[in-house]
């Protein structure tokens, strides 16, 4: 596995300092660029995964409803109780709406919550026969689920490749270039135009990876970022190389990632369960 400190960050990060800007990017080559971080991201983080903590399809659409406005960790620690109360959609459906909400609780926004859940667990029960569908089109029919959690679903539960736009996604892609749109869709089209289909979902795992671990939103590591030579934003962060190191977060700062019970091949610590310290 290849780290960020492996890869010779201060190295990376001196060369995309002295580059000197040319005349404006391309289509052509903005696409060749795009393609190489994808490139350089699956040598970064090939383990690279969905970071909630799921068992079936049910469980992972319930885990990304939840997901909105909150951590995913916080989330992994909710939903053992969460699915041991309400294991199937038929038992969800049928939820006490106070005592749904008591459990999901620490996820914020919980009535608006345990009533997409009810809802959409209704949904499930009387219009697909208990199973949640694998398709686009029948996904978004259910309460609470739009094409963002429609896409982790369809990707991560069904092998089926969609681009998952949240808010790391979206920021990464416009801080690197690859689009100037602001809407979800919109961004999802042009993006999807760039690479192949089959990259679609592992694209998605990877970007968000980087935003989490190293791109962050208000100050990112730029001088500890792998693909700093890539990045026409380099400088909107911390450049200086021991400085940018001590931004990383998760398993690149030697930190627990978010999930309880991550992947085998997760190179971090599992995330500590509600009240263990």
């Amino acid at each position: 596995m290849k780290s960020a400190k492996s890869r010779k960050p201060a190295k990376a990060a001196e060369a995309a300092k002295s580059a000197k800007p040319g005349k404006p990017e391309s289509h052509l080559a903005m696409v060749r660029r795009a393609r190489r971080i994808n490139r350089e991201l699956a040598e970064i983080y090939p383990y690279a995964h969905p970071e909630l903590d799921f068992r079936n399809p049910f469980e992972l659409l319930v885990a990304t409803v939840l997901s909105a406005q909150t951590t995913d960790l916080r989330v992994n620690q909710t939903t053992p109780a969460l699915f041991a109360a309400y294991p199937t959609p038929e038992d969800m459906a049928a939820a006490v709406p106070e005592e749904l909400e008591e459990l999901i609780r620490p996820t914020g926004f919980f009535r608006a919550k345990a009533k997409s859940l009810i809802g959409l667990s209704a949904s499930i029960r009387d219009n697909f026969g208990g199973e949640v569908p694998g398709r686009l089109a029948d996904l978004v029919t259910l309460p609470g689920v739009g094409r963002k959690t429609a896409n982790v679903v369809l990707g991560n539960a069904f092998g089926v490749p969609g681009i998952t736009v949240d808010t790391h996604f979206g920021r990464l892609v416009r801080r690197w270039k690859w689009t100037e749109q602001e809407d979800p869709e919109k961004v999802e089209a042009e993006i999807a135009a760039i690479f192949p289909k089959s990259e679609w979902t592992m694209l998605s795992h990877r970007v968000v990876f980087h935003g989490r671990r190293i791109c962050h939103a208000r100050r990112p590591a730029c001088g500890a970022c792998p693909i700093a030579p890539l990045c026409p934003s380099y400088g909107e962060g911390e450049t200086d190389p021991e400085k940018a190191q001590k931004l990383l977060k998760y398993e690149m700062g030697g930190q627990p990632g978010q999930r309880l019970s991550p992947p085998p091949d997760y190179p971090g610590r599992p995330a500590p369960a509600p009240g263990a310290g």
